[in-house]
């Protein structure tokens, strides 16, 4: 993987490795500055610059950072259009970027920047993003309808007049009714969708299936939808905090009709004023009880690129299963797991929003530093499960009669599967990571830590194979010291969110922590953090 540096002559040149995909990073925070959130491209390199090549996630901010881009880098090409022509008194050389189409006005190619050797064909840096926007760019792939996820889309699709194609949007489909109710309504923004009252059709909604489409694709493709040119997605839903109930109508993530999402109270705060008798007072103040909320939905996709097979892994906004009213995370990790052990896996972006200075009862569904790690130990944990399993030698798992237990699945990740072992489980005083970090003594994370989100794994094996508890530990954990798992993985952060105040970087510190809390779980991935305006190899 590299990280394209902005000002490097060369900086949109493909690496020798050839990766798959090329990543431009629109916009790498989420919030609170609004030019700089959540917004990204994603194309095939096998595919080159053709219409349609282009997929945008997410779209928070869009057009203007596109016109940003050419702003920077199309002077440069310009600049050597004119030298190359002034050299050229004799018929031009054929390495000179210049081409004619119809009306014989020349092209211009993009020499530097995250958009090197797209052919353009105007002079202005707005002109040429428009021209990117209504023809190269075929769908808009949200993960969830937060304004830092969706409002450059929203603002933009006023640019799609006098245009031949809907742009679509795909997303699961608790966001597209989002999208759909509050967002093209004729009150927040005109209908420029093709559905319900007064539609312009501007845009058409795809809904994905939560978990793939199994009666699409085959083989490793199996459960994908193909989203652009190239370009093919599965997503799973993942938990951003939690919804509540409010008095106004219609608000997103509710079963009926009449609940918001609200992030000022958190599960474990509940918790905390029933153990201390306090939710009295609590709903003095206008919080909901616990049998209110209901976790709201994000996504995570799977992007496969059809030429290679090979994938990248791209979150929206996430919080941490392990203080989560609906822990769904483990799923996707179950999915990656099997797809970094068959080498498909190059990449995932995830949003790590704070630092651990920030507490869990303030993480309005996020995640920080520690609580990353440990979520990767999680996908760690199955990626030696399942090396442990293909192992030479290993115990081939056989099924049994439950006994009246329901066996372990996926589809029960939030339960612990029945035991007749005990498993002796430490002390959440230990462990806890809802335990307010301090900033000057930051914790960290070790591998006991990440060990402990196990749990569970061992049970399996446990209750699967018939195994003593020590005999599963060994073969589930084999070599953990000196195998590290996420060997070679690239994980890349987005949506950090500026604290605006003097002194370091916000992603400077992130950055250091991730890598102290890595380094004591021992699980080989690296950490880059993503910048605006630049582009990613995987």
């Amino acid at each position: 993987m590299r990280a394209d540096d902005r000002r490097s002559a060369d900086a949109g040149t493909v690496p020798a490795a050839s990766p798959a995909f090329q990543i431009i990073v629109l916009g790498a925070g989420g919030g609170p500055n609004e030019d700089n959130v959540t917004g990204l491209l994603v194309r095939s390199t096998s595919r080159q610059w053709t219409r349609d090549s282009i997929l945008a996630v997410d779209a928070g901010v869009h057009l203007a950072a596109i016109i940003k881009i050419f702003e920077e880098h199309l002077p440069q090409a310009i600049a050597r259009i004119q030298s190359n022509r002034s050299a050229a008194a004799t018929p031009v050389r054929s390495d000179t970027p210049i081409t004619l189409i119809d009306t014989g006005k020349p092209k211009i190619c993009m020499v530097t920047g995250p958009f090197a050797n797209l052919e353009l064909p105007h002079e202005t840096a707005k002109a040429n993003a428009t021209y990117v926007f209504r023809n190269l760019i075929s769908t808009f792939l949200i993960t969830h309808p937060h304004l830092d996820h969706v409002a450059g889309f929203a603002i933009n699709t006023a640019a799609l007049q006098q245009t031949l194609r809907r742009k679509r949007v795909a997303a699961l489909p608790t966001t597209i009714e989002a999208i759909k109710e509050h967002i093209f309504n004729g009150i927040i923004w005109p209908n420029l969708s093709d559905e319900g009252d007064g539609a312009v059709g501007f845009v058409s909604y795809d809904r994905l299936v939560d978990g793939g489409n199994v009666a699409l694709g085959d083989g490793e493709g199996r459960g994908y939808i193909e989203v652009c040119d190239g370009l093919a997605v599965k997503g799973w839903s993942v938990s951003h905090g939690e919804c509540m109930k409010h008095n106004h109508k219609g608000s997103y993530g509710s079963e009926s009709a009449d609940a918001g999402y609200s992030p000022y109270y958190s599960r474990r705060s509940a918790r905390k004023d029933a153990s201390t008798g306090s939710m009295d007072s609590a709903r003095s103040q206008n919080y909901p009880q616990a049998s209110e909320k209901k976790a709201y939905d994000s996504a995570a996709y799977f992007l496969r690129d059809e030429e290679t097979g090979k994938e990248v892994l791209i979150f929206g906004d996430v919080e941490p299963d392990v203080i989560s009213l609906n822990p769904r995370t483990a799923r996707v990790w179950q999915d990656a797991a099997a797809k970094l052990s068959a080498g498909l896996l190059t990449g995932i972006l995830i949003e790590c929003s704070y630092d651990d200075a920030q507490p869990d009862s303030m993480l309005f569904g996020h995640l920080t530093p520690r609580h990353l790690v440990i979520e990767l130990g999680v996908l760690a944990t199955k990626v030696r499960s399942i090396a442990s399993n293909s192992s030479p030698g290993s115990p081939r798992k056989r099924k049994r009669a439950s006994n009246g237990h329901k066996l372990p699945s996926d589809d029960n990740q939030g339960r612990r599967p029945p035991s007749r072992h005990p498993v002796r489980r430490r002390t959440r005083s230990s462990v806890s990571p809802s335990t307010p970090i301090r900033p000057e003594s930051p914790r960290r994370v070790s591998s006991e830590m990440v060990l402990e989100n196990e749990d569970s794994e061992l049970r399996a094996i446990v209750e699967e194979d018939g195994l003593s508890h020590k005999a599963a530990k060994s073969r589930h954990g084999a070599n953990k010291h000196s195998n590290k798992p996420l060997e070679g993985l690239h994980v890349i952060i987005i949506h950090i969110k500026d604290p605006l105040r003097d002194g370091p970087d916000i992603g400077d510190d992130i950055l250091e922590q991730l890598k102290q809390h890595e380094a004591e779980a021992q699980l080989g991935c690296t950490f880059t953090i993503s910048k605006s305006g630049t582009s990613l190899w995987l």
